[in-house]
Order: C-alpha cells, then sequence, then structure tokens
C-alpha cells in the first residue's frame, strides 16, 4: 500500500465522520416534538417519518463499498458531509412535508455512506491494530449520539431547535471540506466490481457466520434502543424518567468499552474479546429481570460494553479476509445488519403488542445465546 498520506490526519478525519454520523443517528428522535409541533403531525406520521430514516442509511451503506474500492474516498465522504449538512439545515428548515421527507432521506443515505465509509477506511489503514483502532472510531459515534441531546438541551434558552439544527449543518459542511483536502489511500481496484464478485462473499463460510453474527448484534442493540424505556416502565415499574437516564448507561457502557478496547487492551486477542463481550452481556441481560435501579443502572452499562466489542471486532475480521475489496464487503455486511436491525425491531413490536412486553428480556437472552453459538463457530473455523 502507498503511504504518501498522513495515516494519523486519515484516522482523525474518520473520527471526524463518524461524529457527524452520531449526531445523525439521534437527531430526528431529538427534535421529534418540535417536528410534531410544526407541522401538526400524528403519531403515525412521525413514525412514518422514521421509516424513511433507516432507508435512506441502508441505501447508502450499500453505495459507498463499490465506490471506495474503486474510486477511493475523498469525493465519496465529502459528499457523504455535504448530504449530511442539506439534510440537517432540510430538517431545520424545510416549510413542506415533502422537502422534509427528501431532507430525512438524503440526511440517512449521507450517513449510512460516511458510517461505512470511515469505518472501511480506519480498516484499511490499520495493519495492525484494526479491531482496537475501529473502537476508538466508535467511540466518536458515542460522543455524537451523546453530544446531540445534551447540546439541545443546554442551548434551548438561546435557540431554537431549527437555529440549532442549521448550525450543525455549517458543522457538517465544514466537516466535508476537510475531508475533501486530505490525503488517503489509493483505489484497491482498477476496474468496478461486478455483482458476481460482490456476492462471492456469500462463498465464504466464515464470511456468512460474520455476516450472521452482525444480524444478530445489530439487531439486539436496536432492541435495547428502542425497547427497553417500555419494558422497565411497563413491566418493571420503573419511572420514565429513571428509564430514560438507563439509555444513557447503555450508551456510556458502548463509549467507555470502546476507549479502553482502543488504548489500554489494544493487544487483546480476538477470542478474549469475544468472550469477554458475551460475558458481559450475559451478566447485563440478567439484571434486566430486576426491579431495583442499583442492579438496572450498572447492569445496562456492563451490557452497553459487551455490544461495544462484537461491531469493531467484526468488522475487523472482514477486512483482513476481504483486502482487495474491503469497502464492498463493508457494504455487505453493515446492509445485512442493518436488515436485522429493522427486522427483528419489528418482530420485538409484534411480540410485545399480541404477547406483552415482560417477553422483552427473554428475546435478549435467546439473540444472546445465537450471538454465542455463532462466535464458537466463527473461531473454530478461523482457526482452520
Amino acid at each position: 500500500m502507498e503511504t504518501s498520506f498522513n495515516k494519523r490526519l486519515v484516522f482523525w478525519g474518520a473520527c471526524a465522520g463518524m461524529l457527524l454520523f452520531g449526531i445523525c443517528f439521534i437527531t430526528l428522535g431529538s427534535v421529534t416534538i418540535h417536528l410534531k409541533s410544526k407541522f401538526n403531525f400524528s403519531d403515525l406520521q412521525i413514525g412514518s417519518l422514521f421509516a424513511i430514516l433507516p432507508l435512506g442509511i441502508i441505501a447508502g451503506s450499500l453505495f459507498f463499498g463499490p465506490i471506495v474500492d474503486r474510486y477511493g474516498y475523498k469525493w465519496l465522504l465529502f459528499a457523504s458531509a455535504l448530504g449530511l449538512a442539506i439534510g440537517f439545515y432540510g430538517i431545520g428548515n424545510a416549510q413542506s412535508v415533502n422537502l422534509l421527507r427528501i431532507a430525512v432521506f438524503i440526511f440517512g443515505f449521507g450517513g449510512g455512506a460516511i458510517n461505512g465509509a470511515t469505518n472501511a477506511l480506519v480498516s484499511l489503514i490499520s495493519e495492525t491494530n484494526k479491531v482496537a483502532n475501529l473502537s476508538l472510531l466508535g467511540v466518536f459515534y458515542g460522543i455524537g449520539g451523546l453530544g446531540m441531546p445534551l447540546v439541545l438541551s443546554s442551548l434551548t434558552t438561546v435557540a431554537g431547535p431549527e437555529q440549532i439544527v442549521t448550525y450543525i449543518s455549517v458543522l457538517a459542511l465544514s466537516i466535508g471540506i476537510v475531508l475533501l483536502f486530505l490525503h488517503y489511500p489509493p483505489p484497491l481496484r482498477t476496474t468496478p466490481i461486478s455483482l458476481k464478485q460482490a456476492t462471492s462473499i456469500f462463498k465464504s463460510k466464515l464470511a456468512l457466520m460474520i455476516t450472521a453474527f452482525m444480524f444478530l448484534q445489530m439487531s439486539l442493540e436496536a432492541i435495547v434502543n428502542n425497547w427497553t424505556t417500555s419494558y422497565l416502565t411497563g413491566f418493571r415499574g420503573v419511572s420514565e424518567e429513571k428509564a430514560l437516564i438507563g439509555l444513557s448507561f447503555f450508551v456510556g457502557g458502548i463509549t467507555l468499552m470502546r476507549i479502553f478496547v482502543g488504548s489500554l487492551w489494544r493487544n487483546a486477542t480476538e477470542r478474549a474479546l469475544i468472550a469477554t463481550a458475551m460475558v458481559l452481556l450475559l451478566v447485563g441481560s440478567l439484571t434486566f429481570l430486576q426491579s431495583s435501579i442499583w442492579y438496572l443502572y450498572p447492569g445496562l452499562v456492563l451490557f452497553g460494553a459487551g455490544i461495544a466489542v462484537g461491531f469493531p471486532l467484526m468488522l475487523g475480521m472482514i477486512g483482513s479476509l476481504y483486502q482487495e475489496m474491503a469497502g464492498t464487503a463493508f457494504s455487505v455486511v453493515i446492509v445485512i445488519g442493518l436488515l436485522g436491525n429493522l427486522g427483528l425491531n419489528y418482530l420485538m413490536g409484534f411480540v410485545a403488542e399480541n404477547f406483552g412486553i415482560q417477553y422483552f428480556s427473554t428475546a435478549i437472552l435467546i439473540i444472546w445465546l445465537l450471538m454465542v453459538l455463532f462466535s464458537f463457530l466463527i473461531f473454530k473455523r478461523n482457526s482452520k
């Protein structure tokens, strides 16, 4: 690989892009009340708006891989940041519902592309310590996700949601311009990737098992993000305010673990990382059976710490398996994971509606068991 680029600058540029994705992922939920008031939306209309965002993210995640493999990262990262800037501005300033929907889709598309591209880029420039560097990259997703609600709540006395989101669009554009002037690794390929080459990923049993693990990992993360509050308030008798605080502990656990893996535990083996993750997830899952905050809050931190490991670990393995088409391989794996995120989330909704929210903890333990099974199969296969 050519080294006519500064790896450190490229890494921090990727972190800035991931920060934008963290802000992107949480923004729509953070301004829901404002949008409902501005457009007089019903809950059903807000729900349909929320459905546009993951569609955009999936489209962007599918698009980025073949582009970066063939043409490199510069223009893709700039275009993604520009899409986020347009999306932020549109969400803050759209005067019609149709314009708002278009803005949300562009927003999601840019977010999906920049998330996949920054992960693929960090994997590419990390000849060693891929998992550690991908974990550090993920820290910036947590900073963006935790920071956006804090910014909105702390600035409400001096600026409204529209102004704040507009200012963030300027930040996104500024980061895009910075990304445009960085030097990146050259494209991995001189010819476009065909559909046959892209789907060749499914011929590898190891890649299939990693993809299945990612499907379960992202499904579990979605269920916990979206249903923990309902479970704690509706079945465990926890107040809504305390349940929402619990979600912050969950995100905090993810962020702290990724800092730990990216710094003090940089040289941990893949087996040690996945074993630790599975133990943390099990202990965290068992605390959902308690109603006391003294158990739930630490349990949510541990659960978040367990969730934090799987994503960078599996992407690091995929990046090592498909060095000649890492971007495309990342696209395939991330999109399948996102489909799991959507599918299992809707399935949990069906279960909660028809059988009761108490089955939330059961669903988590079932997914955990499947993740343990695939972890065993992945490392057994990888050792061969």
